[in-house]
């Protein structure tokens, strides 16, 4: 990954956002040696799979973990598992109460050291099929020039594509075309605005004492204000401390987004202690706010391609499937779709 300058950046194909989205269809480009650029605003790659260092350990505050459906996603699965990047850390969740954690016959994946290095990994294979990857950069606009396009960051640095696949989420992808002045159909705009997503806040909190979570280390009550509430030094990515990781509901997420971190956290840590010794003691906290974090309304099919006069293209966890296997997917037809 390497650091801008302020001149215009030339390339074939131009991804914005570094997700998982955008790092398989970099996949699937830089495979058939297209010249592919990815650009993403974060400090790494990942997005949602995300993983924070907090005191000796680290956490797992976006996407817990990962299933699979699909035979396209599941080849990728399986070489993840045979190069020891992931591992099958369920194959389902206790509710809390006193029966055994239910099976679906589904593995349920997390990554080792943590989710991020999923699309660490990823990125680096990317990169050794010459792509090039640029973080922290911020786009601010996406317009038409010449038979392509224009794209600027708001540290000055301007890149010019053939191609472009915007993989935020649509709000803020919408809002970068407007900025542009791209034109758009009427069709395509509806599209667009039809999607809907659900914020979520997430809790993190270092533990000094005992945590005791049902095996393997996480319970998920889909109906309770916090639905998911897991210990990563249980999943294994953070040896030397427990810590725990609490994600609140779409609902009770939208009523609470503006509160301050002090009163999120009091509300986690009720929903918390039941799970810890008497004894324990909190010596961490951090609140994480994710806007965009689950779509709710999806576009049915894996991308949408913009009528305009060049390739342009948008994906991500809205289009046909959500989750991380929906982005994965997403990707992957996108970059099929820019290949033909």
């Amino acid at each position: 990954m390497t650091a801008l300058h302020n001149e215009v950046h030339q390339t074939d194909i131009l991804i914005v956002g570094a997700g998982v989205c955008g790092l398989m269809a970099a996949t699937v480009l830089t495979a058939h040696k297209r010249n592919v650029t990815l650009i993403d605003k974060g400090r790494s790659v990942g997005g949602r799979m995300a993983t924070r260092r907090i005191d000796k350990g680290c956490a797992d505050h976006g996407a817990q973990f990962f299933t699979v459906r699909d035979a396209r996603f599941g080849r990728f699965v399986e070489q993840w598992l045979s190069e020891g990047i992931i591992f099958v850390w369920s194959h389902g969740w206790s509710d809390g109460s006193l029966a055994d954690a239910p099976s679906d016959g589904h593995p349920r994946y997390a990554v080792h050291g943590g989710m991020n290095r999923l699309t660490q990994h990823i990125a680096a294979q990317v990169e050794a099929q010459g792509g090039v990857i640029h973080t922290g950069v911020r786009v601010e606009a996406v317009a038409p020039e010449g038979d392509g396009w224009s794209v600027v960051a708001e540290n000055g640095a301007v890149f010019a594509a053939r191609s472009v696949v915007l993989t935020a989420p649509v709000p803020q992808a919408l809002a970068l075309l407007d900025a542009g002045n791209t034109p758009l159909t009427a069709s395509d705009r509806a599209a667009l605005e039809r999607i809907r997503y659900a914020p979520c806040l997430c809790g993190l909190f270092v533990i000094d004492g005992e945590v005791h979570l049902p095996a393997p280390g996480a319970v998920q009550r889909p109906e309770h204000d916090f639905p998911w509430i897991a210990d990563n030094q249980r999943k294994g990515i953070s040896p030397r401390v427990p810590i725990i990781t609490v994600h609140a509901s779409p609902a009770w997420s939208e009523m609470h987004y503006e509160d301050p971190d002090d009163v999120l956290c009091e509300a986690f840590e009720r929903a918390m202690r039941p799970w810890l010794a008497p004894d324990a003691w909190i010596l961490e906290e951090q609140v994480k706010r994710w806007r965009y974090a689950t779509p709710t309304v999806l576009h049915p099919e894996r991308m949408l391609k913009i009528a305009a006069h060049a390739p342009l293209y948008i994906g991500g966890d809205a289009f046909g499937a959500p989750r991380v296997e929906g982005a994965a997917l997403s990707g992957l037809a996108i970059g099929e779709a820019l290949l033909a």
